[in-house]
């Protein structure tokens, strides 16, 4: 079974910065896309980034310019550099694969952005 594991959150302070990595248990050239999710409390899960395997990205409007998405296929991990955080970027961050027919979650990594 293909899992995807989070890790690099935590607390940072307004105006900081964070790397979120995504590990995949498996070759990450089979998923197409990748892309990084959100959820704040009380709100749903919306989509931050996207990434396809033919190199192209997308951002949501509110993180262009601050997020950076991005694959390395030799550890078979996905990466969101984040930068300039505010406290409205506060959440839980899932990694999501397409991966065949599957659509795969990871379990989440909190960020929170406080003073």
């Amino acid at each position: 079974q293909v899992q995807l594991v989070e890790s690099g959150g935590g607390l940072v302070q307004p105006g900081g910065s964070l790397r979120l990595s995504c590990k995949a248990s498996t070759t990450i050239t089979s998923m197409n896309p990748m892309g990084w999710y959100r959820q704040a409390p009380g709100k749903e899960r919306d989509l931050v980034a996207l990434s396809t395997i033919g190199g192209s990205t997308n951002y949501i409007d509110s993180v262009k310019g601050r997020f950076t998405i991005s694959r390395d296929f030799t550890k078979n991990t996905l990466y969101l550099h984040m930068n300039s955080l505010k406290p409205e970027d506060t959440a839980v961050y899932y990694c999501n694969a397409r991966y065949g027919s599957a659509n795969i979650w990871g379990q989440g990594t909190q960020v929170t952005v406080s003073s």
